[in-house]
């Protein structure tokens, strides 16, 4: 069952060490129990979607560079986020300011390896059909 994911939305990556919480701006003009309906393209990196504390994936520059120093351990460093395409697939049956609704089942990809995934959609739990 595919949840409508709004502001505050709780999100995972697959080489972050916390969790992140997802912001939604008021651009898309549609609320949900007071919070900001999201649509595929709110992925844009420190203003939807935050850090997620530490990286440890060994393709992300820095994380390589500290590894390569500590003579090959790998050695997490901060995240920052760098997404360059939309959430995927979303639900198109749903549209918010004209592109899909983002969903609970949607994912989003980190140029340095991760995979993003949205852990608690928001405070609504509304289904999207």
């Amino acid at each position: 069952m595919a949840m409508q994911t709004v502001n505050g939305a709780q999100l995972m990556c697959s080489f972050g060490l916390a969790p992140s919480v997802f912001q939604v701006l008021p651009t898309n003009q549609v609320q949900s129990e007071n919070q900001y309906a999201a649509n595929i393209m709110d992925f844009l990196p420190m203003t939807n979607i935050m850090p997620f504390g530490m990286c440890n994936c060994p393709a992300n520059p820095q994380v390589a560079a500290a590894t390569a120093a500590a003579l090959g351990v790998l050695t997490p460093q901060p995240c920052m986020p760098v997404t360059l395409s939309p959430w995927t697939p979303g639900a198109s049956n749903t549209l918010i300011a004209e592109q899909p609704a983002l969903d609970n089942t949607s994912t989003c990809s980190c140029m340095w390896g991760g995979l993003i995934t949205i852990s608690t959609p928001g405070t609504t739990m509304r289904e999207i059909p």
